[in-house]
């Protein structure tokens, strides 16, 4: 086997050089199914103040993550990576300060451990309910994005859950640098230290033993592009939270406040440009397409956002790029755009549905009726009305950081926050009770 990054991190099984990588993944699902059984015992008290000292010492190793992050940075323009996965990459001081905000935010959540609901009396004399409880061990493989260490780890410890954090080789000095931070607070609030490991070694062989060793981990959760996932739902022989594409729409109703279509059509795909949330196709409801056009294209236009359109657009914007069949299914995490005008609702919704990612979608109308037909009729994770889509978003959603958003039904759907990373059992309530 090769170890491409082959020292463990500190605090994450010492600095012994990785040469057997599914030995080494596999002590650490041991030390992390070891860790889970602990977690179930830790307080709301003593989690918290994980997540508050990891917090203070991000804080104070501010200048030495943003230097290993300029390391990865470095190395990843001269490999030619894409700008979308640079702007993934990157950190700077309000990231990092979004990073110690999403940990002091979710040490604010109430604890969901131990919830127990609905507890009912049964003719037997017996009480029955549901307790919430921690999934247990969680292997997260993602890629780019340092912050989603501190994110996962965060939501993982709050929700009582042992983690294997597996990051991406462009991510590793960021990574490893965050991971002294965990370390620290982990060690700090007395809490086992594989509550959570970051896995040492950008091998990938790690991530083919990761998700397959069910005997030790419960739920896998990758969060990347999409052939990892792709890959990860293949290969998997342990569930999977996931999400494949976020083809995002936002349709404009005929009835649409021009003013807030305008001002939501521009921030669902000018925001931000590399996320799963930002709109990939626009529809216009044909009504108002002639005098909303112009406007949006003006727009688009101050922020370089490239226009692909329909024959039906180009009529009314000759100056836009023909769209192709591959436009409606692309997720371009860039700034282009494909634009189709509609004949009404139900055009707008067989769209969506032939060609969504069932992420998020939304609608532009001041009709009560046709919102309420978007909400009940359009199968996405997240259903939008009068807002960007944007804000599919676990902070936005009062969820603190999120694990990432799902697209399946089973088990959680679309921002995956504390609940999520939890289920539910049976509890009974007796007193000598026995069946007759």
């Amino acid at each position: 086997m090769s170890a491409h990054y082959s020292e463990a991190v500190a605090g994450n099984g010492g600095m012994t050089p990785i040469t057997d990588v599914d030995a080494y993944v596999t002590q650490l699902g041991q030390q992390a199914s070891s860790a889970a059984a602990m977690m179930r015992r830790c307080t709301s008290a003593s989690k918290n103040s994980a997540l508050l000292a990891m917090a203070r010492h991000l804080e104070e190793s501010r200048a030495s993550v943003l230097e290993a992050n300029r390391q990865d940075l470095l190395r990843g323009r001269e490999a030619g990576l894409d700008d979308a996965l640079l702007d993934r990459l990157a950190l700077d001081d309000a990231r990092v300060d979004a990073m110690i905000s999403g940990l002091e935010q979710v040490a604010g959540l109430p604890d969901p451990v131990g919830e127990i609901d609905g507890l009912r009396a049964r003719p037997s004399g017996i009480q029955v309910g549901q307790m919430r409880v921690p999934l247990g061990v969680i292997g997260i493989i993602y890629e780019s994005r340092p912050n989603v260490t501190l994110e996962a780890a965060s939501l993982c410890l709050k929700s009582g859950n042992a983690c294997i954090l597996r990051g991406g080789s462009e991510a590793r000095d960021s990574n490893a640098a965050l991971a002294l931070c965990i370390a620290a607070g982990l060690a700090e609030a007395g809490l086992p230290a594989a509550a959570v490991q970051v896995v040492a070694t950008t091998d990938r062989a790690a991530v083919g033993r990761l998700i397959a060793m069910p005997e030790h981990v419960d739920v896998i959760i990758p969060r990347g592009g999409k052939s990892l996932i792709e890959r990860i739902t293949r290969e998997a022989r342990v569930p999977v939270i996931k999400h494949l594409d976020g083809v995002c729409h936002v349709y404009v109703d005929a009835t649409a406040d021009l003013d807030k279509a305008l001002a939501i059509a521009v921030n669902a795909k000018t925001q931000r440009y590399g996320t799963c949330n930002t709109m990939e196709t626009l529809l216009l409801d044909a009504p108002v397409a002639e005098v909303l056009l112009p406007r949006l294209a003006a727009a688009y236009a101050e922020h370089g956002v490239e226009l692909r359109g329909c024959p039906r657009t180009q009529a009314l914007l000759p100056s836009v790029v023909p769209a192709e069949e591959a436009d409606w299914h692309a997720e371009y995490l860039a700034p282009v755009l494909a634009i189709r005008v509609v004949d009404g609702i139900d055009a707008a919704m067989d769209h969506i549905g032939h060609y969504g990612s069932h992420h998020t979608d939304a609608i532009v109308t001041e009709h009560y009726g046709l919102a309420r037909r978007f909400l009940a009729e359009v199968d996405s994770s997240s259903v939008v009305v009068n807002a960007s889509t944007r804000f599919a978003d676990g902070v936005e959603y009062g969820l603190g950081a999120e694990i990432g958003i799902s697209t399946d039904k089973l088990h959680a759907r679309g921002p995956v926050g504390l609940e999520g990373l939890t289920t539910r059992k049976y509890v009974v309530m007796g007193d000598g009770h026995v069946r007759t």
